[in-house]
């Protein structure tokens, strides 16, 4: 399609009971660089049901305009109601370009709208900036089994849409609410819904791990050694009041849930302190938690790349040191 304006769109996810995910905030940071570097205004898109409290969320995160569509079908996300909606928003308004968070939704619906306006998408990424060369949205996401990032333009066909990993960003600061709010009365009928959400399976692991969400981390890799080598990370976690995360090795070993990991196949974080205990620190790791304000590698191997990109390293083996590190801040916080 043809753009109409050169604004800048960022779906804002909402969960049932109308509030805003996470993601949907975080991305209106690079939206308002990209908005600016193509010269048109942020716009948060929300659609949900008894969204007040996700509209006045992305009001004081720096929209400039919010279009909300509201309305009881789409209380629970289905691809379909969602689909017809936001497709309907991109035809009428015609944004030059559109973020959508890599959530299990987001990872649903971003390319079905694409299919539907015959553009092209750019998948999970991870970095986003303007091409000066073409003033295009330069998308950059891991690509070879992470063994590399790839930038990816989408130079012809328009909006151009981009899933971004939750936790890539963060929040800015909040702002004077001040956005232009257009809301639109969008209906799908229940032939036009061709899913229906029957049931919601929680994550069946026995403890809640919230590492997008958390401020520090405490994660072990494959130098742990087994299940019982994460006690000593656990342990840590405890006294600095921290999420325990892992690295893919000791997931694949089946000595941690995969609810815990970090990286490129696990979640993006970005904690203001993150403790790497025996990872080496490989390009697929480094892809989920490069963005840590402050990152202490632990590894008794001095060549180990994690600490290539560690704020603070430790050589040494990490069942020595550990104990000692979670004693000393046990007694300093008595």
């Amino acid at each position: 399609m043809v753009n109409k304006t050169k604004d800048f769109w960022v779906f804002v996810e909402t969960n049932e009971d109308g509030t805003a995910k996470n993601v949907g905030i975080e991305l209106l940071t690079p939206g308002r660089e990209l908005a600016d570097a193509q010269g048109g205004r942020l716009a948060a898109v929300v659609i949900g049901c008894n969204t007040d409290a996700a509209v006045s969320e992305a009001n004081r995160h720096g929209a400039d305009q919010i279009i909300v569509v509201d309305s009881e079908e789409y209380r629970k996300y289905t691809t379909d109601a969602y689909t017809i909606a936001l497709v309907s928003l991109v035809e009428k308004y015609g944004p030059l370009s559109m973020m959508i968070g890599a959530t299990n939704n987001g990872r649903d619906l971003g390319p079905r709208v694409a299919c539907r306006l015959q553009t092209g998408l750019t998948a999970d990424c991870t970095a986003l900036a303007i091409d000066e060369a073409t003033g295009k949205v330069a998308w950059t996401r891991p690509a070879f089994g992470g063994n590399l990032m790839a930038t990816i333009l989408c130079p012809e066909h328009y909006p151009q849409i981009g899933t971004v990993r939750p936790g890539v960003f963060k929040k800015g600061e909040e702002t004077e609410e001040k956005a232009e709010i257009i809301r639109e009365e969008i209906h799908v009928s229940a032939d036009q819904i061709r899913t229906q959400v029957l049931e919601i399976l929680k994550d069946m692991d026995d403890e809640k791990v919230d590492l997008e969400n958390a401020e520090i981390i405490v994660s072990g890799g494959r130098g742990v050694g087994g299940p019982e080598g994460f006690e000593p990370v656990r342990a840590l976690a405890k006294v600095l009041g921290a999420t325990v995360g892992s690295s893919r090795a000791a997931v694949d070993a089946g000595w941690i849930s995969h609810a815990h990991q970090v990286g490129q196949t696990g979640k993006t974080v970005a904690p203001k302190l993150y403790i790497a205990c025996g990872i080496s620190g490989a390009i697929q790791h480094q892809a989920g938690m490069s963005g840590s304000d402050c990152i202490v590698a632990i590894n008794k191997d001095p060549d180990a790349p994690i600490f290539d990109i560690a704020d603070y390293g430790i050589v040494g083996n990490l069942f020595e040191v550990l104990p000692i590190l979670t004693e000393e801040i046990r007694k300093a916080r008595a």
